[in-house]
């Protein structure tokens, strides 16, 4: 099976009998293999011999998924009213092996991890590896200004007035930044806003870590904070103890992302992919980009240097720690041809070269300024979409094999397992026993995880209105159960457990109030959409101990499956016309805002306004989830077809109206027999409960690709 497409004609190379797209086999052979002194026959047969074992285990493993959605469909479409029972759902699922045995109890082995994965807490970014001043920005966010992050968002009440430095605003966030100062470092005595400079009385001495030049670093809760000493600095000359900044060590780990905020759909895509991981694992990536009329260059920072109390030197990490996460299971590429002449599967490609890349950080053969990602001699790969513990075991096995290729010691490669999707959830603690031994993260992804709570259970009925599923009994079960189940394998000390994404950029001061939710409740990560907000999420990681947190809750029981199987479906509701239609044009606003950049211009991943005018993070799991949602409502006659094609044509227009200030934009309305975009979206609502588990990349790749040959 198919599941991507060419886009325009490529001339291609034969390797070890595989077809080699020729941008991908230059790439190869030219930029990667000569620098690690590989030789490109002996890797292109060792490729070979991983697809030739490999590639049919996965088309089996997506038999496999196929084959258990047409049980469940079936099971529902029998007996509604039984499939809302989640005993009766537990027996069934057991039955035809959905569901497996728990494991006897046991601890993950993972060894050589890195401390900002294993030992401390703290803001995780993701970013789309395809555009480089993004990368760059998340691989920088390692330490952060928190004035700056205070003065420029919503944070704070108010807001800056125009016309320069507004001292208001200004005197606002250094009255903050002190007050939380006074919680994180606190003085004996006095508060840091009474401070004016010479001894500085801490509550705590052990606090004090080094210094540079006059700035002071402190440690708290695992985390580093300078403040910032300057008195030359136009804020510090007039502060009383000449503090110009305070710096929060703030992204601790960034995702560079292969997946769900990429539109990579060919050779040459993933070619500039893979360049750009590339120039992260040798340090020298660059980006030149204009700002206000002036060129500017981005590049990865430089570790930072401290001096030590007795006379030695500290140094600390310039950038975040760095996952890069592959594509799951499901789709192929057309950049690389199996010797049948089908296309390769697309995360056994990226497993390859990206563990090949990352050999430039193992080596040391990087940038001459010693930018290192892992100091532990580890590769990060985070594997998104994976379904149950088979599928676990598979990429455990795949990333052997891509070992051995390099040779690589056993293990070198970990993995970050992503529980987002219900069988996953369902058996989570027998996924992590599959990778116990290179496991570095658990991560719930409410978004994908909602995308395919509606696709299992597409048949057992009409879905309650998407902005109600987070108040619905399987969410709350599903985040509990990830932290104490994570907890129980032994997780605490080795490696993260995640929250998902905040989604509102510009809500900094929303974020603050709730965010802190995510440590509270045992992680030791969550997903931040900015650097800034980086930096304002790392106050609650010193407001909260998390790895105090999880030793409170270690003894806590996991809670059972019923409530995670319980299916958010709506029995007996009366919809009104108007609730109908508000439900299907929020739903179709998201889809066409999100698509039209996606599959016109090739943007994976950016915020888009929402049908109030809110911009959003949208990326595929989003989309997901709003194309599920009115493909369920038309299957159970909740809407009809030709409501859903009024609420499409309605939205074009509106979402047309949104991007008016884009020069690249192409409009839809009136035009949505020849807009690509415009049909994607229109198939991924009729065509959805036909795509495998709802996912959207298959449609999305197709009209991609239907572009980029058409431009």
């Amino acid at each position: 099976m198919s599941l991507s497409v060419q886009t325009a004609e490529v001339s291609s190379l034969n390797r070890a009998g595989l077809t080699v797209a020729e941008p991908l086999a230059r790439f190869l052979e030219e930029r990667v293999l000569p620098g690690l002194a590989i030789d490109a026959d002996g890797f292109w047969r060792g490729v070979a011999a991983i697809f030739g074992r490999f590639a049919p285990e996965n088309r089996a493993l997506l038999a496999r998924r196929d084959a258990l959605q047409e049980a469940i469909d079936a099971w529902c479409e029998a007996d509604p009213a039984r499939a809302a029972d989640p005993s009766a759902q537990e027996a069934f699922l057991r039955e035809i092996g959905y569901l497996v045995p728990e494991p006897a109890p046991f601890a993950i082995g993972t060894g050589n991890v890195d401390a900002e994965i294993a030992t401390m807490a703290g803001p995780q970014l993701v970013v789309p590896v395809l555009n480089a001043r993004f990368v760059l920005n998340a691989a920088n966010a390692r330490w952060g200004s928190l004035y700056d992050a205070l003065y420029g968002t919503d944070a704070l009440p108010g807001a800056a007035k125009p016309g320069g430095y507004d001292p208001e605003r200004g005197a606002q966030v250094i009255a903050f930044a002190k007050t939380f100062l006074d919680q994180a470092v606190p003085l004996a005595g006095i508060g840091w806003a009474d401070w004016t400079g010479g001894d500085l009385p801490l509550a705590d001495p052990a606090q004090f870590v080094a210094s540079r030049g006059e700035s002071l670093l402190f440690r708290h809760h695992g985390l580093h904070v300078e403040v910032v000493i300057d008195r030359s600095h136009p804020i510090g000359r007039d502060d009383p103890a000449g503090i110009a900044d305070v710096l929060l060590e703030s992204a601790l780990t960034a995702i560079v992302d292969l997946e769900d905020s990429v539109a990579a759909v060919d050779a040459e895509d993933k070619v500039a992919a893979y360049a750009n991981w590339l120039g992260l694992m040798r340090g020298d990536l660059e980006e030149t980009f204009d700002k206000g009329g002036r060129a500017m260059t981005r590049r990865m920072n430089a570790d930072r240097l401290y001096d030590l109390p007795d006379g030695g030197e500290l140094k600390l990490p310039g950038r975040s720690l760095l996952f890069v996460r592959n594509v799951g299971h499901l789709m192929t590429t057309p950049a690389l041809l199996l010797d049948d002449g089908g296309e390769a599967p697309e995360g056994i490609l990226d497993a390859i070269v990206t563990s090949l890349i990352a050999m430039y950080d193992l080596r040391a053969l990087g940038d001459v300024r010693d930018i290192r990602n892992s100091r532990s001699g580890s590769v990060y790969i985070v594997k998104p979409k994976m379904h149950g513990p088979g599928e676990a075991g598979f990429t455990n096995r795949l990333f052997d094999a891509v070992e051995d290729l390099l040779g690589l010691a056993r293990h070198t490669i970990k993995v970050g397992v992503m529980d987002e999707e219900r069988r996953t959830s369902a058996n989570l603690a027998a996924c992590i026993e599959a990778v116990k031994d290179r496991i570095v993260f658990i991560n719930t992804g409410f978004l994908d995880r909602t995308g395919d709570e509606i696709r299992t259970s597409m048949r057992a009925g009409p879905m309650i209105p998407k902005g109600e599923m987070k108040a619905a009994s399987w969410i709350s079960a599903y985040e509990d159960r990830n932290v104490r189940i994570g907890l129980a394998c032994g997780l605490s000390g080795k490696a993260q457990i995640g929250k998902g994404m905040w989604a509102a950029p510009d809500r900094m001061a929303d974020m603050l109030a709730q965010k802190v939710a995510h440590p509270r409740s045992g992680a030791n990560t969550a997903w931040v959409p900015s650097p800034t907000a980086a930096t304002l999420h790392a106050m609650h990681y010193h407001q909260v101990d998390v790895f105090a947190r999880q030793k409170e809750i270690a003894g806590e029981a996991v809670p059972g499956l019923a409530p995670l199987l319980t299916i958010p479906v709506t029995r007996g509701r009366n919809w009104s016309t108007e609730d109908v239609a508000r439900e299907l044009d929020n739903n179709a606003q998201g889809i066409l805002g999100y698509v039209v950049r996606w599959v016109d211009q090739g943007v994976g991943c950016s915020k888009v306004p929402d049908i109030h005018d809110v911009g959003l993070m949208e990326d595929r799991a989003t989309l997901r989830i709003s194309s599920q949602h009115m493909a369920n409502w038309m299957l159970h006659g909740v809407a009809s077809a030709a409501d859903v094609e009024a609420a499409l044509k309605r939205m074009a227009a509106k979402v047309d109206a949104q991007n008016a200030g884009d020069p690249l934009y192409r409009p839809m309305a009136g035009n949505e027999a020849t807009s690509l975009a415009y049909q994607a979206a229109r198939a991924l609502v009729f065509e959805g409960v036909e795509q495998p588990n709802g996912y959207t990349e298959p449609l999305l790749h197709r009209f991609r690709a239907r572009v980029k040959a058409r431009d």
